[in-house]
């Protein structure tokens, strides 16, 4: 800051003048008038108001040094805002970009930059993406109109995104293994217990081609699919993921995605978890060897009739988490004492040439929980015959029309001219008797409560894939090509992961809605040659994510200077 003079014929009043760059020219500002020296003379009661001047003008600039100088912003009410100057810029994204570069994702990409020795800055691209899919999930062309509302401006054209699409699809799986080696520096990486899962990704297309194929759709669309394969780790971290056509049936695609684990991320001792639709035998007894072990869910309704009748037998049970032998009738039970108990039994089973321990518990909060559901379904069933019955067809093993059945013929055998439907509570029995039972096949001679424990975070990552679908909006795919296709999911994962290790730092205490929301919400209002107006609410969360970051967004204005730390923190 400087002290400027302006003279006219009359008087010389004295003026506090900022100068600043902008586009690349040097430009002046009038930060504050003093007054005429005749006035600053009266008003100071001195001969000479210049020594004033300069030293109240030293004094500005040192409190701007040290951030604590008021700023004033003066408006003019019947002056027009100027045409096309963007004024509201979110912030939210400069926690994620901390995380981004904590992991290296800048560093992989300027190597991947040296290997093709492309023009457009690919680390831009993607930390874009990845923001973009966070907070404002879209389109790739909507996507870089969003990426404008950061107040880093993208340095990239849109043609550029899409070449670097299929950079980033053809160097995924170096791309992964560089991001784990990476992760294991920025947060701890339990990898003793690995979760796996599949689901699938729809287009809105009608014709087959390379990846997207015909599969059964976990939405039940009839749209070419791509599946995509999931490792979690025991912190409920996404680890890797592979993409193959929709048509490829799910218990195929674990031992390639494991595979490159064991090699590429040199791992190799730990315990696959996974649910029953990946429990082939050929599953099991890859990850019984090696070090390596299995827990996978084994459908109760599905065993062999001898092992059964021997779960369902309501006696021989005994009380997880104690070392008494004592055996316990399951219908006999106190239901007030054991509200919150897990009961189990089990043996060791020889299936397909495979040692392996099977396990099945009983709680009465499980089987509450079930009965609950089942009398919703039903409820449900109930409705549709009495308001619209036209709408029954045959139904899925999960679905509530299951409950529904219907008959077509006389006592007689003959064709009957109209159809009966009805509830039919066989069905409903013959479901009570497997309420409150889940089964498990392991290996491992751990007790049975550690076990338990385990497959029971399972649900971690089944969130993991809401997340992908509901959140940050995965499908439908707008990509065609194959290698756009895999870096399509490739920014979801990596988004996924940025996101996962935001929680844990945030130590989980708020909801993925309430964090998104209030990320998505951070809003910064540009006052021109001074900096930015916090235009957010302050919650606890925010507070608790300038505590883990350690800077601050929410002081009554950020200067220019104070925002270029912000952001120059953020990459370090």
């Amino acid at each position: 800051m400087k002290l400027s003079y302006s003279s006219s014929k009359n008087s010389t009043s004295l003026y506090v003048t900022k100068s600043f760059r902008v586009n690349g020219k040097t430009t002046s500002k009038v930060i504050e008038k003093l007054g005429t020296i005749e006035e600053l003379k009266e008003k100071l009661g001195v001969d000479d108001p210049i020594p004033w001047a300069e030293e109240y003008v030293k004094e500005l600039t040192r409190q701007e040094k040290e951030g604590s100088r008021e700023i004033l912003v003066k408006y003019t009410p019947n002056e027009v805002i100027e045409k096309d100057r963007k004024k509201l810029y979110s912030g939210g994204y400069l926690f994620l970009q901390k995380i981004y570069y904590d992991l290296g994702l800048d560093k992989i990409c300027g190597r991947i930059s040296d290997k093709y020795k492309f023009k457009y800055d690919l680390n831009s691209i993607l930390s874009r993406l990845i923001y973009s899919r966070i907070l404002f999930p879209a389109s790739k062309l909507a996507t870089y109109e969003l990426s404008k509302k950061f107040i880093e401006q993208p340095n990239f054209k849109l043609q550029h995104i899409y070449r670097a699409l299929e950079v980033l699809g053809e160097d995924m799986d170096y791309i992964q293994t560089e991001l784990y080696k990476r992760s294991t520096k920025v947060i701890d990486r339990k990898t003793g217990v690995l979760y796996y899962d599949c689901t699938n990704y729809f287009f809105e297309i009608e014709q087959e081609e390379n990846l997207k194929q015909y599969g059964h759709s976990k939405e039940s669309r009839p749209n070419p699919i791509v599946q995509m394969g999931l490792f979690m780790d025991g912190d409920g971290l996404p680890l890797a993921f592979s993409i193959q056509e929709g048509n490829t049936n799910e218990q195929t695609t674990l031992k390639p995605l494991e595979k490159k684990i064991l090699s590429d991320f040199e791992l190799s001792r730990f315990v696959v978890c996974t649910d029953a639709g990946l429990s082939s035998a050929t599953n099991r007894k890859f990850n019984d060897i090696g070090g390596r072990a299995f827990i996978t869910t084994q459908s109760v309704k599905k065993l062999k009739k001898h092992l059964k009748d021997w779960a369902l037998d309501p006696k021989g049970w005994y009380l997880s988490g104690t070392d008494s032998k004592t055996t316990y009738d399951i219908t006999d039970i106190d239901e007030t004492e054991h509200k919150k108990s897990t009961f189990y039994k089990e043996q060791w089973i020889n299936e397909d040439n495979l040692e392996q321990r099977l396990i099945v518990t009983y709680s009465i909060k499980y089987r509450n929980y079930q009965c609950r559901i089942r009398d919703g379904q039903v409820e449900r069933a109930r409705k549709l015959l009495r308001t619209n019955p036209k709408k029954y067809k045959k139904a899925n093993q999960n679905d509530f029309k299951r409950f529904i059945a219907k008959v077509s013929t006389t006592n007689e055998g003959e064709v009957a001219e109209n159809e009966h439907l009805f509830i039919d509570t066989n069905i409903i029995e013959s479901e009570k008797v497997f309420d409150g039972l889940y089964a498990v096949c392991t290996n491992l001679e751990d007790d049975v409560a550690s076990i338990v424990t385990v497959n029971q975070r399972r649900w971690e990552i089944e969130e993991c894939f809401r997340i992908l679908k509901h959140e940050f909006k995965a499908r439908p795919a707008y990509v065609r090509r194959d290698l756009r296709i895999k870096a399509h999911f490739l920014t979801c994962f990596i988004s996924l992961l940025i996101f996962r290790i935001l929680e844990k730092k945030t130590n989980e205490d708020y909801t993925c809605e309430q964090m998104l929301k209030e990320l998505r919400d951070m809003y910064f209002l540009e006052v021109q040659d001074e900096g930015f107006i916090p235009a957010y609410t302050r919650t606890d969360f925010t507070d608790s994510l300038h505590d883990v970051f350690g800077f601050r967004t929410d002081y009554q204005i950020l200067t220019n200077k104070y925002m270029n730390k912000i952001l120059k923190l953020t990459k370090i």
